[in-house]
């Protein structure tokens, strides 16, 4: 599962990346200084996995990850291929979800691809070109759904209604996510053509070291703009995050977020969003040999959680034994949960729940 990092050339993405993942893409203060996608793998960070290993003491840890990926600045007329226009637009379409990235900062200094900043006109000419070409997708198919239609095909008839309903909406400017449709229209004919605007979206807002705690203007402006999307928004100062970043020493980290008035590095609040952007949720296995997250997605069954572990499990899956969390901690150990009689045994309809820690009975 990947999330993809855009925004206007020179906003920050390229040094929120850096700072996500501790690879160092180049980052300079012009525009298309990034051409290929860079990717990167980003621990999720979660302060149950440090609680566990605390009580198990195992041989190793092994946080969650996901996946994020740093994408080429797109600028106006891109759906029709300008500047790195069809390159951008078709990395966008291979990620499961959107970090949009909005200058929320002003600097003299640091150039601004259109001369001003403007986080509500930079957003609309993202979200104006990513329209075109879900745009251009809609009408290809209408082409072909129509022939089907008239031929008094009735689920032709049903996708038909569907897709003018998506060309009217994408046509006054609005986003596939925002347009209402029915959710059994949506699954059978919006989902399958991978629509860039139907991606889930949060925006981040890249502000200035004084503004890391409160926010400003223009991070107040994005969340009024953006109220019906259904979408999240959070702010951080990006160069401010990429110097944390660069310190080695966990105190030291903990001492400077602490001087700006932090109490846990904003990279961390977007890192756990993106993973909740992209409907995952963690449960953990603990034993000596390793405490270790593992990401499945929210609804996972017992049997698709253990073939996250290795397809042989699931296949051959009996049983799991399951432990919630707070009762993991607030009994102190596995074998304590056991004496209290609060650990389940659970079959193949269980559903998973964010935080269960899980053994594994199966058979092959």
């Amino acid at each position: 599962m990947k999330a993809g990092i855009v925004g206007l050339p020179n906003v920050g993405k390229s040094t929120l990346f850096n700072c996500l993942s501790n690879a160092k893409a180049q980052s300079a203060n012009f525009p298309f200084c990034t051409i290929e996608p860079n990717i990167g793998v980003v621990n999720v960070p979660d302060p149950r996995l440090r609680k566990l290993e605390e009580l198990v003491n195992p041989e190793r840890v092994i946080p969650a990850t996901v996946e994020i990926v740093d994408i080429a600045g797109l600028v106006k007329g891109a759906s029709k291929g300008e500047g790195l226009g069809n390159q951008f637009l078709g990395n966008i379409r291979e990620t499961d979800a959107i970090l949009h990235v909005l200058r929320c900062f002003d600097n003299d200094n640091v150039v601004h691809v259109d001369g001003s900043v403007d986080p509500i006109r930079d957003k609309d000419t993202i979200d104006m070109e990513l329209q075109l070409k879900d745009l251009e997708t809609v009408e290809k198919k209408l082409d072909k759904v129509k022939r089907a239609a008239k031929t008094g095909n009735k689920e032709a008839q049903k996708e038909e209604e569907t897709l003018l309903k998506l060309k009217e909406g994408l046509e006054a400017g609005v986003s596939v996510r925002a347009i209402e449709i029915e959710e059994e229209a949506r699954k059978d004919f919006v989902k399958p053509l991978q629509f860039i605007t139907d991606k889930p979206v949060m925006y981040v807002c890249n502000v200035d070291e004084n503004s890391a705690v409160e926010g400003n203007k223009y991070v107040e402006q994005v969340k009024e703009a953006v109220k019906d999307e259904n979408a999240e928004v959070i702010f951080l100062a990006v160069g401010t995050e990429a110097d944390i970043a660069e310190l080695e020493d966990y105190e030291e980290r903990k001492m400077f977020l602490n001087d700006i008035g932090l109490e846990e590095a904003g990279s961390a609040k977007l890192i756990r969003g993106a993973y909740k952007l992209l409907n995952q949720q963690t449960y953990f296995t603990a034993g000596e040999k390793e405490v270790r997250a593992w990401t499945v997605h929210v609804g996972a069954t017992a049997p698709q959680a253990a073939g996250v572990i290795h397809t042989d499990f699931e296949k051959g899956f009996i049983r799991a034994e399951v432990i919630g969390y707070d009762d993991y901690v607030s009994f102190g150990s596995e074998a304590k949960v056991k004496e209290a009689g609060k650990l389940g045994v659970e079959g193949k309809e269980y559903i998973v729940k964010d935080g269960d820690v899980m053994h594994f009975r199966f058979n092959v």
